[in-house]
Formats: structure tokens, C-alpha cells, sequence
């Protein structure tokens, strides 16, 4: 199993007034570590296919804190693919700051074909966006 890798770089404005990670950037964190992730297989959150563009909506999406992250802290973040199912994907990401854990997030998404005026429709993941995942995918689930 691969295991996917992006740095997070705090930003002031991603903190509180204690000086620490508020706990809803967490997520947004996440989806930069998704986009990141899609963009190291040559793809997009948002891919071309012959008949409408594809898109991954979250369906889902959790985070457990465990330790604090401040400004200008550089996260690693590993994503890791849980689960490829017929028409979703699960994504776990653990957050490690300095080599301890600080957080670890959950993320599921349905593949969608993205219809004229904002509608989606459920679709099957296509294979071109099916294979480059598989070598993420987590051998067994976290303890």
C-alpha cells in the first residue's frame, strides 16, 4: 500500500483565539490533501469524461483531535484510500506534526457526473479513475 504525503502549512487566519488549529480547518485541510492527491495521479476533483464533467461530493466527513497544531507549523498529512467502492470512495488522512499524531480525519465521496443547472447524478467510479487509486488503498483498517 502507498501512502499519499502533503505538508499543511498553518496560516494565522487557520487559528483561533487560543492560538491554535480551529477545529473545523481540519476538514478544509483535508479536501487540500484530497485536490493534492488528485493532482499526483494527473486528474482533478473535477475530471473531463466523453459525456459530462466527473466530480467526488462529500457525503461524509470526520476528524478526532488529539494534539494542538499552532501558526506556521508544517503538518504532514498521509492520506490513504479505505475503501474503493462501486460508486464511492473512502479516504482516511492522519495528521502528524514533528512525528505525533495530531489528528486523523475520515472522508467519503460518491462519484458523480455533474448535470446543467447544479444536479448530480451517482454514476459508477470509471476505471480510469478507479486504477490509479488502488495502490492507496489501506490494507486493513486502523486500529
Amino acid at each position: 500500500m502507498a501512502v499519499f504525503h502533503h505538508q499543511v502549512i498553518v496560516e494565522f487566519s487557520d487559528t483561533d483565539a487560543a492560538g491554535v488549529v480551529h477545529f473545523s480547518n481540519y476538514l478544509r485541510f483535508m479536501e487540500r490533501v484530497e485536490h493534492a492527491f488528485w493532482r499526483s495521479l494527473g486528474r482533478s476533483v473535477i475530471t473531463e469524461a466523453t459525456d459530462a464533467h466527473i466530480s467526488f461530493p462529500r457525503v461524509r466527513a470526520e476528524c478526532d483531535y488529539l494534539l494542538p497544531a499552532r501558526f506556521e507549523d508544517v503538518i504532514d498529512a498521509a492520506l490513504t484510500v479505505e475503501n474503493i467502492g462501486t460508486k464511492s470512495v473512502s479516504f482516511r488522512v492522519e495528521f502528524s506534526l514533528r512525528g505525533r499524531a495530531i489528528a486523523r480525519g475520515r472522508m467519503v465521496a460518491v462519484c458523480c457526473r455533474m448535470l446543467p443547472r447544479g444536479k448530480l447524478e451517482s454514476i459508477e467510479i470509471p476505471e480510469m479513475l478507479r486504477k490509479p487509486m488502488e495502490r492507496f488503498v489501506a490494507e486493513a483498517p486502523p486500529a
